[in-house]
């Protein structure tokens, strides 16, 4: 997967591509949680996480408490353990990965927790929510991360703005 250029073509949209969002929550279509599921599933059969995991190389998810319960147990770790070795605290006061890459990214780009792994990481990249629109900034944010998103934003793009 070429990274580079789905980097490049998400900076040089980003003005199209806040404006669209912007407009998505100024007037939502009635039917968009439907077509917002729709997109996302066409996307997710064009795109394969396994050829770029670039979300769990360069952005680490937030841990919650229940999180680091399922995970730690997963670990037959302790909670405190578990925090001690693999998160911070960062200036929001979440608990987030100490280093990236993530630790539990394998070479293969597949999770070595996959199975219990943060809510955050099997939501990511959010594209499939109700009422997307309440998450415009952070969807405009991840098209320069995830080639899905990217692809997601645009393929909504050329089904409503017509």
């Amino acid at each position: 997967m070429d990274l580079d250029f789905y980097k490049k073509q998400a900076q040089q949209k980003q003005k199209d591509h806040k404006k669209f969002l912007e407009g998505l929550k100024k007037k939502p279509p009635k039917n968009l949680d439907y077509l917002v599921v729709e997109k996302h599933e066409e996307t997710f059969e064009e795109i394969d996480c396994l050829s770029c995991a670039n979300c769990c190389k360069t952005t680490g998810p937030l841990y919650t408490e229940k999180d680091i319960e399922r995970i730690s147990k997963h670990l037959r770790m302790k909670q405190a353990d578990f925090e001690s070795k693999f998160l911070r605290v960062d200036e929001d006061n979440d608990k987030v990965l100490q280093n990236l890459p993530c630790f539990f990214l394998n070479g293969n780009n597949t999770c070595s927790i996959y199975d219990v792994r943060p809510k955050a990481c099997r939501e990511y990249p959010h594209t499939d929510r109700k009422k997307i629109y309440q998450i415009n900034n952070l969807t405009l944010k991840n098209t320069l991360i995830c080639p899905a998103a990217y692809v997601f934003v645009e393929k909504m793009r050329s089904l409503l703005d017509k």
